[in-house]
């Protein structure tokens, strides 16, 4: 099998290049274990009923030498337990909220009804308050996450650290000679990136920028300069970029290869080998690392660009001739598009404040677009953003996965083959899904760059259910969602900050 080598998107438009690029500076403290989030365990369970309580809350965390951070988390000071939900269960969830402000909770990458199981902006849960949703898992084993969605606060909320993974899980996946031990040799990595300021705090509005905060300091499952201790020879790595704007170029010491299984919501056909690996924000990657050249006491680093974000310390390990499987799923949802249904298309465009969709900024409470569920669509995704050699934008739909068909008329990538939700788009490209929803309601669709969402570069749909055509939803809008901050932090509005109102007024548009 070829290895591949490169990163597939465009140089000229990596975020090294942005004006507000922040390069990462590995710091100079002790190595710490690294923290694996525990499995969120279930209040009770009856049958394929599941019960779940989960709760996001305020904390403190040791994350540096010195005075501990200020964090938020689900079930925890920072970040969260570990969901995992098999196919066919139904999820009942108690979600309820001890923050100091408003938030929602997002099952990015599940298929489930929105806007209210979905977690978008139209489902606020308020402090001390709480709220109950029930949805059927009816989709591939993948690996998902949940984070805040209380727009225009998603980037401040996900940077305080409101995110968590979420797996779903299924009787194929189960049974491939893969690692499956959570926590020995199957560990999620949530990539994301902090500026620690005075007493190790952190301090959003400090470093806000509207093309996406980015920090000095990569953090890994809420670890600083962490460590891993391996134990089997091969090792199962679940890769989240949940940075709100970092791309992540990775690779480990003495280029050892390793092997792609899955990417956002689905196992790939086929395994994919490289050496080198781009994540975007918000894309999840699996990949299989065989460290069987190596010996007790070695070391292998893990790196972006040049930086070492953590070490993996090799330990005595049985030997594991176990292969990974030639074809690895053989049926990926492939519908064929309705003939009635044009091509949609879909433009990003803009940088800092300007960014937009379709030539529009998101308005909470109007519908860009109507779909019918259970048809499929060619959707055309562009980007025309090309200032100062422009940026990558991640595409992210809510509901649903998609399958990749084209990039410019050309092939994918060779890791954009399975199911996905989130697929980057190079300048001046054009990249072009089918999209097809077995649930129905009101669903966002925008750039995954949390800053971009939050500054308008954000729109959304009506799924319709011919059994239901007539169904109504109850949509917040902006200004009822300003006033609620407003009140919450015991401010007027003309005092009243968040990061993704200031792309509106200096666009010259009141929320």
């Amino acid at each position: 099998m070829s290895i591949y080598h490169d990163y597939f998107f465009d140089e000229s438009a990596y975020n090294t290049h942005d004006a507000g690029y922040v390069p990462l500076v590995r710091p100079d403290v002790p190595e710490m274990k690294l923290r694996v989030p525990p499995v969120l365990q279930p209040d009770r369970v009856d049958g394929q009923d599941v019960y779940y309580t989960i709760t996001a809350q305020t904390g403190e965390t040791q994350l540096l030498p010195g005075a501990k951070t200020k964090t938020w988390g689900y079930n925890t000071g920072l970040l969260g337990e570990t969901a995992i939900f098999k196919n066919g269960q139904t999820i009942h969830l108690h979600l309820v909220n001890h923050l100091p402000e408003v938030t929602t909770f997002h099952w990015h990458g599940l298929d489930i009804p929105g806007p209210i199981e979905d977690g978008g902006c139209h489902a606020p849960v308020y402090p001390e308050g709480s709220r109950d949703v029930s949805f059927k898992i009816n989709q591939l084993a993948s690996t998902n996450w949940l984070h805040a969605h209380p727009c225009p606060e998603t980037a401040a909320q996900v940077w305080h650290g409101l995110a968590a993974f979420a797996y779903v899980t299924d009787d194929h996946e189960a049974a491939l000679p893969i690692p499956h031990h959570y926590g020995v040799d199957d560990i999620p990595l949530v990539l994301q990136d902090r500026h620690f300021h005075e007493n190790n705090q952190w301090d959003y509005r400090a470093d806000y920028d509207p093309d996406g905060i980015q920090g000095p300091t990569a953090m890994i499952n809420g670890t600083i300069n962490p460590y891993f201790d391996v134990t089997t020879q091969k090792l199962r790595i679940r890769l989240l970029d949940g940075a709100n704007r970092r791309e992540w170029r990775l690779h480990f010491s003495d280029d050892l290869p390793f092997t792609q299984i899955a990417g956002d919501k689905s196992l790939l056909p086929h395994p994919v080998e490289f050496d080198h690996i781009m994540l975007t924000c918000a894309e999840r990657q699996e990949i299989i690392v065989d460290f069987g050249r190596y010996h007790a006491g070695d070391t292998v680093t893990l790196y972006s660009d040049d930086v070492a974000l953590m070490t993996f310390r090799i330990h005595d390990f049985q030997p594991d001739n176990q292969v990974i499987p030639e074809n690895l799923i053989d049926e990926i949802p492939d519908p064929e598009p309705d003939p009635d249904l044009p091509v949609k298309n879909v433009v990003m465009s803009g940088m800092d404040e300007a960014v937009m969709i379709d030539g529009k900024k998101f308005v909470m409470n109007r519908i860009d677009y109507k779909m019918p569920m259970n048809k499929c669509q060619i959707w055309d995704i562009s980007n025309t953003n090309s200032e100062m050699g422009g940026m990558i934008h991640p595409f992210h739909m809510h509901g649903t996965g998609f399958k990749v068909i084209s990039r410019n008329g050309q092939a994918p990538y060779p890791n954009e083959l399975g199911l996905k939700d989130t697929v980057s788009v190079n300048p001046g490209e054009h990249v072009r899904i089918k999209v097809w929803f077995h649930v129905a309601g009101v669903f966002m669709y925008h750039c995954h760059i949390l800053e971009h969402e939050d500054g308008g570069m954000m729109a959304q749909m009506q799924v319709i259910d011919p059994k239901n055509p007539d169904a109504k939803y109850q949509l917040i809008d902006h200004e009822t969602q300003m006033m609620t901050f407003a009140k919450e932090r015991n401010v007027p509005m003309d005092q009243l900050w968040l990061g993704g109102m200031e792309s509106y007024k200096k666009m010259g548009m009141h929320m």
